[in-house]
């Protein structure tokens, strides 16, 4: 298990932490969106709670204090979750690959014993992934699906070209959902598989790398976003 999810997360680290390429976006066709992803869209009012949901889980914690500050991205990881979530999952689909409710079961169940029981993970997970309790389960899916999609792919993740074939795999479900971000949030690159600068502190942390500075995406805490001089503003409706 534990190696699985080492497995998946220098996977993602793989995919995410390259150079970015940022263009303009045609958000503003869709007010009140964050981001349209296949077609469908994730709203402003669903980033705002998710990353309302972490901020709550945060301020329950003795390290409350740290834990905000240290989360200054939070915003656009939230908003690069459920992007990711839909790209990883339009990629599983296309190889035939399920998740099952058994499946999620045994991986939280193992995920618990390795941190020593449910509030450690949860504590554990806040801090190191910026999620909530609420979240966990979405999390460990993902983890997961990974190796499934690997092995349908027939590619060996402890190697170079075995991620590459993961990786181009998402690229093309990526791409093939035409996934347009409200320019407030920066935007999508297929093919790295991440949203603009954004880089996830707990992957650089897995690929050996330092974590980014908190706040450094522009964001503000509370799922608003900032302008140039340093305020902060609610997300425009486009």
């Amino acid at each position: 298990m534990h190696r699985r999810r080492r497995t998946a997360l220098t996977l993602s680290a793989a995919v995410l932490l390259a150079a970015p390429v940022l263009t303009a976006c045609g958000s503003e066709a869709h007010p009140g969106a964050a981001a349209i992803v296949g077609g469908q869209r994730i709203e402003v009012s669903t980033l705002q709670s998710d990353v309302a949901e972490v901020r709550s889980a945060q301020q329950k914690s003795p390290q409350a204090a740290q834990l905000v500050k240290g989360s200054g991205q939070l915003p656009r990881a939230a908003l690069h979750r459920l992007i990711f979530g839909q790209v990883l999952d339009r990629a599983a689909d296309d190889a035939g690959v399920t998740v099952s409710r058994k499946e999620l079961q045994q991986v939280r169940r193992a995920a618990v014993a390795q941190y020593g029981g449910e509030d450690a993970l949860a504590a554990t997970l806040l801090q190191e992934r910026w999620i909530s309790p609420e979240q966990i389960d979405g999390d460990l899916r993902q983890e997961v699906q990974l190796p499934k999609l690997a092995a349908a792919l027939g590619a060996d993740l402890q190697s170079p070209e075995g991620t590459k074939k993961v990786t181009d795999a998402l690229a093309k479900a990526s791409k093939s959902l035409h996934i347009d971000v409200n320019p407030r949030y920066g935007a999508w690159d297929n093919q790295q598989i991440r949203l603009g600068t954004y880089e996830s502190p707990w992957l650089a942390k897995a690929a050996g790398t330092d974590a980014p500075a908190s706040g450094g995406d522009g964001a503000g805490g509370d799922g608003t976003a900032q302008d140039g001089s340093g305020q902060s503003d609610t997300a425009p409706a486009g």
